[in-house]
């Protein structure tokens, strides 16, 4: 087991994906006990509370530095009707969730897509992402879907989108320094 301390600055890769071709599916059926909540005008504190349950293993900060330095902007983001909040729940708390940002005409982003780490390896994740591309085509004039993943993040997410239909366009390398420690046995950098 190898640890990286927080503190210490890291390479990494973020990868940048789009799928033009709507996919042949329809959104699947949820595992039975599992539900899908849509977060209507959520509180900054809501869509905080799941980034971090969600992407704490991942260095997923970028929106805390935003709450800490423009709070209004993340709030906008937040509100904005046209960014939605998805959550899947189960035995009363959230195992996951999805964020369509449908804000630009024509393309919806996958702004954010993860599971609780309680929740990851159950056979939720793969249907719970089927879900988030099936409705994020099924917007009004959606002509292509986006998403961008990086190495920090869980180490099947990039095969995971391009088996699903998203196809890489570019990349972009990028440095970060740890908030947390990383244990490159389970999370590789």
């Amino acid at each position: 087991m190898s640890i990286i301390p927080a503190g210490t600055e890291v390479a990494y890769t973020i990868t940048y994906l789009e799928m033009t071709d709507r996919p042949d599916w329809a959104v699947p059926a949820l595992p039975d006990g599992v539900r899908l909540e849509r977060a209507i005008n959520p509180p900054v504190w809501y869509f905080l509370s799941l980034y971090d349950a969600v992407g704490r293993d991942y260095e997923w900060r970028d929106r805390f530095d935003q709450a800490e330095q423009n709070p209004a902007a993340l709030a906008s983001f937040v509100a904005d009707p046209n960014v939605m909040l998805w959550t899947a729940l189960a035995d009363g708390w959230p195992q996951g969730f999805f964020q369509l940002d449908a804000r630009q005409n024509g393309t919806c982003d996958l702004a954010y897509f993860g599971m609780v780490p309680e929740a990851v390896g159950k056979g939720l994740g793969g249907v719970l992402l089927k879900t988030a591309i099936a409705m994020g085509w099924s917007l009004p004039d959606v002509e292509r879907m986006t998403v961008n993943t990086c190495t920090l993040d869980h180490p099947r997410a990039l095969d995971l989108y391009k088996r699903m239909g998203f196809r890489p366009i570019r990349t972009e390398d990028c440095t970060r320094v740890l908030h947390r420690a990383r244990d490159t046995s389970r999370h590789p950098a």
